[in-house]
């Protein structure tokens, strides 16, 4: 008789059996005897035993999952002697090397691992491959003859050999639906760009765009005298230190070819200038 620990243990891993098998397999208990589970394992692509579906018994202690349990397979695959209990790490024969958290999705995988190497221990038996072959093709048929597999997996006794839940394949994408997209659906719009990026957007275009012409406006701004101040070069006088410094805001050396420039411009003024004077002086003398 099954204890309250073990029947709590193996009612919850049915519950996980049914959401969520291991690839390839599949297990129930026994109503009448919680104890005892019937699975079916089916043949992975690839291996000898595609195409196979084979039936086995797993029997659990009274302490279970503090001790392991025993397993049997029934149907004959090539591999495992029928009838006879099995001998793996998570079996009786090595309760050492149990770990409790084991479940019975950790045991079909493991055996199925099992099943597929080629390690010889008790109840395993040799075979060539094509007897492994010959044992998938007849394996549902021999399933059906067996009156447990009948009354504890019924779905799984009919005439056609039904696919276990998880078959390792994934799933088929879904189809894409032809309905317009509401308005959930679609991308938020972007932010509205405020004043402040508008205008150092288009500062930084200009400057992209146009560089001599920014560099320019720039170099004549600097060039620029104040109207505070007199222009002294014109008077032969030096420039005080305070315009100095504000023509020079970045060095001595950029301040020293603005003021050079400056007195350039100027000079061609009155030169200019004094020609215009000139020329109006020696009109008015052949007048007179």
């Amino acid at each position: 008789m099954a204890s309250p620990a073990a029947r709590k243990r193996l009612g919850k891993e049915f519950q996980g059996m049914q959401k969520s098998p291991p690839p390839f397999a599949f297990g129930c208990p026994d109503e009448k005897n919680i104890l005892n589970w019937h699975f079916v394992l089916r043949g992975p692509p690839d291996s000898p035993y595609d195409g196979g579906e084979y039936y086995g018994v797993i029997m659990f202690p009274s302490d279970y999952p503090f001790k392991p349990p025993d397993i049997k397979m029934v149907t004959p695959s090539g591999r495992f002697r029928p009838g006879q209990k099995i001998c793996t790490s998570m079996t009786a024969y090595h309760p050492a090397s149990w770990n409790p958290a084991w479940s019975v999705s950790t045991i079909l995988t493991g055996l199925l691992s099992f099943m597929l190497s080629d390690e010889i221990t008790t109840g395993s038996i040799t075979s060539t491959l094509a007897e492994k072959k010959a044992f998938a093709l007849k394996s549902h048929a021999y399933n059906l003859t067996e009156k447990k597999f009948k009354e504890v997996l019924p779905e799984y006794a009919q005439p056609t050999m039904k696919d276990p839940p998880d078959m390792g394949v994934p799933p088929a994408p879904s189809t894409t639906s032809n309905a317009p997209p509401t308005v959930s659906s679609l991308p938020p719009p972007p932010p509205s760009p405020s004043p402040s990026s508008l205008q150092s957007s288009a500062s930084s275009s200009t400057s992209t765009l146009f560089p001599l012409a920014t560099n320019s406006a720039a170099s004549s701004t600097d060039r620029t005298p104040s109207t505070s101040h007199p222009p002294t070069a014109l008077l032969g006088l030096k420039a005080p230190a305070a315009a100095a410094a504000a023509a020079t805001p970045n060095g001595a050396e950029g301040g020293g070819g603005g003021a050079r420039e400056g007195r350039g411009t100027w000079r061609w003024v009155m030169v200019v200038v004094a020609a215009v004077v000139v020329g109006r002086l020696g009109s008015l003398m052949a007048r007179g």
